[in-house]
């Protein structure tokens, strides 16, 4: 809980994670609008903060995956996390883009999948959990053995749970929105009567959407 805590000062103290009011919404490509907006892209500017990052996901490794072989991370924002967590345990990396290239050799997956090997997949967030769905289907038909999905951050949609329960496959994040939440009141990021508004969403991304 402490690193989770730890985490989540540090995107806000980073400004990696935006909050506005209702009357001027971020709008994501899933066509969810919303009142909060979590870029990581940022943390690869601040060295303390993905060393802390990267701590944290071989913290997880360690304790739940141990016997991963292979660090994946998704295109392109868990590819710098996946090079730092591989660099860190002595591991093979390769990354997964969201679609095979159209040229050269066409791959999707970039480095070498070693045969036999337990593949560990990371990235950036969870919002719906699609796009980390793809690359685990990509990475299983090229034969690997997909231990798990981890990520910086999620937004703690119910939709998440619910894909990867029925694809059995386990997930982990370092901090989430719940932790995240009331970290920003204490640190006058959000006012305590914009917490309601907040919470609700969560529960319903699609609230302001409808």
């Amino acid at each position: 809980m402490e690193r989770a805590k730890e985490i989540a000062k540090m995107l806000l103290e980073i400004q990696a994670v935006t909050i506005k009011d209702t009357s001027n919404l971020f709008t994501w490509a899933s066509g969810i609008k919303s009142p909060i907006y979590c870029d990581n892209r940022l943390t690869m500017s601040y060295p303390k903060v993905r060393d802390a990052i990267a701590e944290g996901f071989k913290e997880i490794i360690e304790k739940e995956f141990p016997r991963v072989g292979i660090i994946a991370g998704t295109a392109t924002a868990g590819i710098p996390h996946a090079a730092w967590v591989a660099e860190k345990m002595d591991r093979p990396m390769v990354y997964v883009r969201s679609s095979a290239k159209g040229h050269g050799k066409q791959n999707q997956i970039e480095g070498r999948l070693f045969k036999a090997r337990k593949v560990l997949l990371i990235e950036d967030l969870f919002s719906t959990g699609t796009s980390s769905m793809k690359a685990v289907k990509a990475l299983q038909e090229a034969g690997a053995e997909v231990m798990g999905v981890l990520a910086i951050f999620s937004y703690n949609f119910q939709k998440v749970d619910d894909l990867f329960k029925a694809e059995n496959i386990e997930y982990r994040t370092i901090t989430n929105y719940d932790t995240l939440l009331p970290i920003a009141v204490d640190m006058g990021y959000v006012k305590e009567e914009e917490l309601d508004m907040l919470k609700k969403w969560s529960k319903d991304p699609y609230m302001f959407t409808k």
